[in-house]
């Protein structure tokens, strides 16, 4: 028993310390005085004393530079202030040592790298650093988290790579941007799913506490941001991406892609979006992506191919199936919404049928909304029978897609571009003035769209 006791207080001693030693190692040779330091340049920096700030700050940053992540916050506050207000060699100090404050943040805390090489690549900008050292730490930033970089910042480093590869290489042009959406999108669904959580205790009456008001403001202006670089990234991939140049390119790499399911869901995707579905490669990417992943996804747009076969029973079954299959409802009104896109040019009044059916199960889905509106708008002279009646349907394209931006910030870029093209085409003054119509009366759309609207 005293052994066992003896044996018990020397693993204690033993694991004490260890604990001691690396306490030690994460302050320094002198911990007490670290701690001291930390706490007097961090009082100084918070209330912006930049000057006081900067002695303190410095003992740290050379002394203990694991101890705490604020020497690295503070620490380019510090330094970047002392460099605006620099002249000559002095300037040149200051910048070095800022370049140095990015090395030590990463060596000691390689957290978020994708936005602190980002930032990094914004600070050598700013310090008129070269187009080669700004993409160098942009394609860092990049392979870290493109979520993560600026919207200017991704746009930036895909334009330099669509630039670069082109004409060359469009693969990696494609490759990157399906990249940069992969990373995005994820970031989109948390931060949906968050908003639509506390949207929804709200809706039933509950009351958010200070820190959930936080996070619904900050869920709003992530997605507002996040929403962004889809529409920046297709400006700039819009000219490669051609089924001029996507038929080849897809054709050329199918034989040694053909089991890769992710080449060929992105294949497929791409084929599908750019509308280049009545070419060949495009059935045989689609058949080759069922055998490779027999998924949801890759039942939608088998099913786009059984309808150009005639096949439209089995294209229904097929899209059912897909549907079937999910059982989360945020993913099962994605696919309801991706078989509504397939009915974009085919059938309109189809393709608004499944995205309110997508909308059932998420109805934070602003891109449905938005499809309900391109729907309307490409319905325009079947569901009017003169100029007024006909600009009435652009009326109600401007509702929905109004209503798209008020449930989903993510798309509120892409809303607003919707809204002007289809305002421009409602009736003014003059028309309304000159019909048997009244401004504020209420119209019935009739055709398929069934939906009444306020005369504007």
């Amino acid at each position: 028993m005293k052994k066992h006791l003896q044996n018990y207080i020397c693993i204690v001693l033993c694991l004490l310390s260890f604990e001691g030693a690396f306490s030690q190692d994460k302050y320094g040779e002198n911990p007490e005085l670290c701690r001291e330091k930390l706490s007097e340049f961090y009082e100084f920096a918070k209330n912006k004393d930049y000057q006081y700030s900067y002695e303190p700050w410095l003992w740290c940053f050379e002394n203990c530079p694991a101890s705490s992540k604020n020497i690295y916050k503070y620490g380019l506050r510090i330094i970047e202030h002392r460099y605006n207000n620099a002249t000559g060699a002095k300037k040149e100090t200051e910048s070095t040592l800022i370049d140095k404050i990015y090395e030590q943040r990463i060596k000691y805390f390689p957290d978020n790298l994708g936005k602190v090489y980002s930032d990094w690549a914004i600070s050598l900008e700013n310090r008129g650093a070269s187009t080669k050292q700004i993409f160098e730490k942009l394609e860092l930033a990049f392979n870290a988290d493109p979520a993560q970089m600026s919207i200017k910042k991704l746009a930036l480093y895909f334009q330099e790579v669509t630039d670069k590869n082109k004409e060359l290489n469009t693969q990696k042009v494609f490759d990157t941007y399906d990249d940069a959406l992969d990373a995005v999108n994820k970031k989109i669904d948390y931060h949906t799913k968050s908003k639509d959580k506390l949207d929804k205790k709200v809706a039933d009456g509950g009351t958010l506490t200070k820190k959930e008001n936080t996070k619904l403001k900050n869920d709003g202006i992530n997605l507002r941001g996040l929403g962004q670089v889809e529409g920046v990234l297709d400006q700039i991939v819009g000219k490669v991406a051609t089924c001029e140049r996507l038929v080849p390119l897809y054709t050329k790499g199918f034989e040694a892609h053909k089991s890769d399911a992710k080449w060929l869901r992105r294949a497929a995707s791409r084929l599908n979006a750019k509308e280049c579905t009545d070419e060949a490669i495009f059935p045989q990417l689609v058949e080759a992506y069922v055998n490779a992943e027999p998924s949801a996804d890759a039942y939608i747009y088998y099913a786009t191919v059984l309808d150009k076969r005639g096949k439209k029973a089995e294209a229904t079954s097929y899209r059912k199936k897909a549907v079937d299959l999910e059982t989360d409802p945020y993913k099962k009104a994605g696919y309801l919404y991706k078989i509504g896109t397939t009915y974009r040019r085919s059938s309109p009044a189809t393709a608004a049928s499944y995205a309110k059916k997508a909308l059932v199960h998420q109805p934070s889905m602003g891109k449905a909304y938005l499809l309900i509106a391109s729907a309307y708008a490409a319905s325009v002279n079947s569901c009017g029978t003169d100029e007024i009646t006909k600009r009435m349907v652009f009326v109600a394209a401007v509702n929905k897609a109004i209503k798209a931006k008020s449930v989903d910030p993510s798309i509120t870029s892409l809303a607003n571009r919707y809204i002007k093209s289809y305002r421009a085409n409602i009736p003014n003054k003059k028309m309304v003035f000159g019909s048997d119509f009244k401004s504020g009366d209420s119209y019935k759309i009739g055709c398929w769209i069934n939906e009444t609207v306020k005369v504007p």
